[in-house]
């Protein structure tokens, strides 16, 4: 019975350092910033880890009044391919923490 408490006290105190090294991670990558860009980089758009946008830098050639469609388009493909960045850095940097775990 002692051998089954020390190996849970063992486990549980893995799981804080997990948790631990997983946390300063996240905020490592939290403080990071990413940058989208449009295809022909008419558009950028800048995030930080935390999917907060902190820029929007928009060629004025993109800018034309008889096609709105195309800069929407512009913006989501530089939003799009920020936001991926983010999401395959944290797959990255956080998947080893999480891809054991059920359901996360």
């Amino acid at each position: 019975m002692m051998r089954g408490n020390r190996n849970m006290g063992n486990m549980m105190k893995q799981m804080k350092k997990m948790e631990k090294k997983l946390a300063e991670e996240q905020k490592v990558m939290e403080a990071k910033t990413y940058t989208g860009v449009s295809p022909d980089e008419m558009v950028k758009a800048t995030f930080t880890g935390k999917r907060e946008m902190t820029d929007l830098t928009i060629d004025p050639k993109a800018i034309d009044p008889d096609d709105p469609d195309m800069l929407s388009d512009l913006i989501l493909a530089a939003v799009n391919s920020a936001l991926k960045q983010i999401d395959d850095e944290g797959k990255q940097t956080l998947g080893k923490y999480t891809n054991n775990i059920p359901g996360m």
